[in-house]
């Protein structure tokens, strides 16, 4: 495996590869008759739908038929499909019910192995502010929401573009290039690395971190297990040494400092600092990553909002919310419910694992008319559930839109047309959605 320093004055290494999507891979060439078979057609946990992208018909039979079903006997065991705007939005209206706790099971739809000893599965639990409920939720989430105040992104806006620039003015013009590698990866892990005030030589780890944290897949793979639990141990003790190194120095605006300088933060258990961290890392990275790939394939995928985004530029701040719901970066969030309720004239029983599929509630129709099209000027694109609604919508929400816009204004700027010319591959997932590889070339308008 590749490795890197933490620093010029660090001994210790962090692997950097493989990464997760070849470490499963390579595990899949010979264990891949051991993945358990998705054998219902409403049991969309599998990940196969989101790699071919064969999702759509299933969800929109859903929709129109039992917007909120359960499916029993699934890879990930029995779950309820929350397939609509309106039932998305009400399960998330009530987390005294249904409860996002790592306690109860955490926002994804995995369960740890059920023959992992107990004091193993105590240390592997990793809470983070998006999977508690309050009122311990509260304190953290103030804490990390500080950095993403409007004045605070409105202060970034100067540097994304600066960086957004010297990125896109590096791309060769007339010749194929990967834009998930060279453009989505690098813009969004340079604002990861700015925002944790990480260093800069290393901030592709930033990455590596996150795709092995995203991928779901990965608990079938009992093999990678402890591979993927060591990277996360060496992700905590770069982490560690930032930490310490900040421990009694001035409060800055970087998320360490303000983790440290918090009352709610600044006691954290080794587990719940690991937790955060992967919280913050793929919130941050995998999301916007996306996006900015999802863009791309979307206006090439729909000449004519193309010629409508290179018309007319105006389009492009409505443009960003549309593009962000017709991409939907994460598939589902988790809940469970901690108590029986109604839901929608389904009854509901504590311990239920309810899954809700923000990439089927932005394709809903009696929202989103004609919601398989991408329309940049959608008059309700706002309305979208890409990003979660009530208490845990997404603390960086703003910084994404910023980001996506500035890519976007910058690539007009440029009269740049990027075209599908190789290969397109998208992630074997069904939490984060995208894309891991793109290759185009491109062209002037």
């Amino acid at each position: 495996m590749a490795s890197q320093p933490i620093a010029a004055d660090s001994p210790m290494t962090y692997r950097s590869s493989p990464t997760a999507a070849q470490a499963f891979a390579e595990w899949m060439k010979e264990h891949g008759h051991e993945l358990p078979v998705h054998t219902q057609r409403w049991d969309v946990s599998n990940s196969a739908l989101y790699r071919d992208d064969t999702w759509q018909p299933i969800f929109a039979e859903m929709r129109a038929q039992a917007p909120v079903n359960k499916v029993t006997g699934t890879p990930y065991g029995d779950f309820w499909n929350v397939t609509t705007v309106e039932t998305i939005q009400h399960v998330e209206s009530q987390p005294e019910i249904y409860s996002s706790s790592w306690r109860y099971g955490g926002i994804t739809i995995t369960e740890p192995p059920s023959d992992m000893a107990p004091e193993e599965l105590e240390e592997r639990r990793l809470p983070m502010f998006i999977a508690m409920d309050r009122p311990e939720h509260t304190g953290q989430r103030r804490t990390v929401s500080e950095g993403f105040t409007p004045s605070e992104v409105a202060k970034m806006e100067a540097e994304i573009r600066a960086r957004t620039q010297g990125v896109l003015d590096s791309l060769p013009w007339g010749e194929q290039f990967d834009w998930v590698d060279k453009v989505s990866i690098e813009l969004t892990t340079g604002m990861l690395a700015i925002l944790f005030g990480f260093p800069w030589q290393d901030r592709r780890l930033l990455t590596f971190w996150s795709d092995w944290a995203g991928d779901v897949e990965l608990s079938f793979a009992r093999e990678l297990a402890e591979t993927r639990w060591q990277i996360f141990t060496e992700m905590a003790t770069y982490f560690k040494g930032l930490w310490m190194d900040r421990m009694g120095k001035p409060p800055s605006r970087d998320l360490i400092s303000m983790m440290i300088h918090s009352d709610a933060m600044n006691h954290m258990s080794p587990q719940e600092f690991m937790g955060n961290l992967i919280l913050l890392i793929v919130g941050g990275n995998d999301t916007t990553r996306n996006t900015m790939s999802g863009i791309v394939h979307a206006l090439d995928k729909f000449p004519d909002q193309r010629a409508l985004f290179e018309a007319d530029p105006s389009v492009i701040t409505n443009g960003v919310q549309e593009c962000i719901r017709y991409v939907t970066p994460l598939a589902h969030m988790r809940r469970t419910a901690i108590q029986d309720a109604d839901l929608f004239g389904q009854q509901v029983k504590a311990g239920d694992k309810v899954l809700l599929w923000y990439i089927s509630g932005n394709r809903d129709e009696s929202v989103f008319p004609n919601a398989d099209k991408l329309d940049l000027t959608r008059e309700n694109a706002r309305r979208h559930v890409a990003f979660g609604y009530g208490i845990h919508r997404c603390v960086g929400a703003r910084l994404a839109e910023l980001q996506l816009r500035v890519l976007m204004e910058e690539m007009h700027e440029r009269r740049m047309r990027v075209n599908l010319t190789g290969k397109v591959e998208r992630t074997r997932n069904n939490f984060v959605h995208g894309h891991t590889r793109m290759e185009v070339t491109l062209s002037k308008f």
